[in-house]
């Protein structure tokens, strides 16, 4: 009966001992399959991650190239408001001499048609401006 009881022990122990380990192994499945599924799981996460910093890349180069283009067409507007500018100014400059010339002209022929009235009125206002200098 020693025998059967040591062989029951025995048995019990065994069974008990492939118990534990079946359930150490199922524990280590369980475990290597969460580990597995927290890479999976982080190698989606940086996919993610990777695929928002290189579209925000992305965006900002766009950003960059408009900006630039932008930054080129307001150059252009600029010169081409200033060579407007300078045209405007060159032909305002043309009338003005063209203008002063004539008056020039005039009063150069009207003095040789009239020396005496001209003199006369020169000396009018040499007297008239030489009063209102002593006055102030």
């Amino acid at each position: 009966m020693a025998d059967t009881t040591k062989g029951q022990v025995k048995s019990g122990i065994d069974n008990a001992a492939g118990a534990a380990k079946t359930g150490v192994d199922r524990a280590a499945d369980a475990a290597n399959t969460g580990k597995q599924e927290a890479h999976g799981l982080m190698d989606r996460v940086k996919d993610g991650a990777q695929h928002v910093l290189d579209k925000a890349g992305d965006y900002a180069g766009d950003v960059r190239d408009r900006a630039g283009e932008w930054a080129g067409d307001v150059g252009d507007a600029a010169r081409q408001a200033g060579q407007k500018v300078q045209r405007w100014a060159g032909d305002a400059y043309d009338y003005a001499s063209e203008h002063a010339g004539d008056f020039g002209r005039e009063v150069t022929t009207l003095i040789r048609r009239h020396p005496l009235p001209a003199v006369l009125i020169g000396f009018g206002v040499g007297l008239l401006l030489g009063r209102a200098a002593r006055m102030v």
